[in-house]
């Protein structure tokens, strides 16, 4: 008697058990992405400064805090502040009076100006809340008060629009969506992935921020009396200090200065439709 053999493989039936499994896996990732969206939308409020609808998860106590936590830190890791209280008064001033004839003004932002020691490090940065900050390397390339108040109105710029605030509230959707996926999938590959993505969203929406902060700080600047056209020189500085073999680190969180220039000069335009005054500072 011969008995017939099957010519492939029978499929298995998946029991109740890993149904029921995929199914709490399932709802807990729609859980966890429903949480993260409804956090992200209620958050939603106008800012006074540009009149953009932003989402925010910070109150602006809290962005306060996070930045003055952050200044010691940022301050270590450029060599502390300039020794010379001179140069540090100088920027101070700058910011200073950059805030106080400017619609910065009438934020509730604790802005705070600082000459980094770093002599090395092309950079230029803001804290949530008001820290400002300036390197050496970057500010001793500066030849005029003009030149200084185009980048620290810039970083002013950042600290009005709330940038910092967008992108944290931006990150913990990414991060709640990220825990969807892998609460859903339970596969770290397809975590890794979503992470990957998740960064280069975050980072694409922070590139968009510079190019609004250079509009705001042509604002800050012609409202403060300096000429704008002080940060086409930045721009044309940084490129410069482009050409060697390293790059400044300014570069890493903002887009080429080649390609800002063009976006300066239309913000200039309009702001002074019949030409710059020639009695504003350079």
């Amino acid at each position: 008697m011969t008995f017939p053999f099957p010519t492939g493989r029978r499929r298995r039936r998946m029991g109740p058990a890993p149904r029921r499994q995929i199914k709490m896996r399932v709802i807990v990732a729609l859980v966890i992405a429903g949480g993260a969206l409804f956090t992200f939308l209620r958050s939603a409020e106008v800012n006074p400064v540009t009149g953009e609808r932003q989402h925010l998860t910070l109150t602006a106590a809290q962005e306060i805090q996070l930045g003055l936590q952050s200044r010691a830190q940022m301050m270590r890791q450029h060599g502390g502040e300039h020794p010379d209280p001179r140069l540090r008064a100088r920027v101070e001033a700058i910011g200073r009076r950059l805030v106080a004839q400017s619609e910065a003004a009438d934020t509730p932002w604790r802005f705070e100006f600082h000459l980094l020691a770093d002599p090395r490090t092309v950079n230029a940065f803001a804290l949530p809340g008001g820290q400002v900050f300036i390197t050496h390397a970057l500010f001793s390339r500066l030849t005029t008060d003009g030149q200084v108040a185009g980048v620290l109105g810039h970083e002013i710029g950042h600290v009005v629009a709330r940038h910092s605030a967008q992108r944290i509230a931006k990150s913990q959707l990414t991060q709640g969506l990220i825990g969807a996926v892998v609460a859903a999938s339970g596969d770290a590959g397809t975590a890794q992935m979503a992470q990957m993505i998740g960064q280069i969203v975050n980072m694409k929406y922070g590139r968009d921020d510079e190019l609004e902060s250079d509009a705001l700080g042509v604002l800050f600047m012609a409202d403060a009396g300096y000429d704008p056209r002080g940060m086409i020189r930045v721009m044309e500085v940084l490129a410069d200090a482009g050409g060697g073999e390293a790059p400044p680190e300014f570069f890493s969180t903002h887009p080429n200065p080649e390609n800002r220039i063009e976006r300066i000069e239309a913000a200039i335009a309009e702001r002074f439709p019949n030409g710059v005054p020639t009695t504003l500072e350079r």
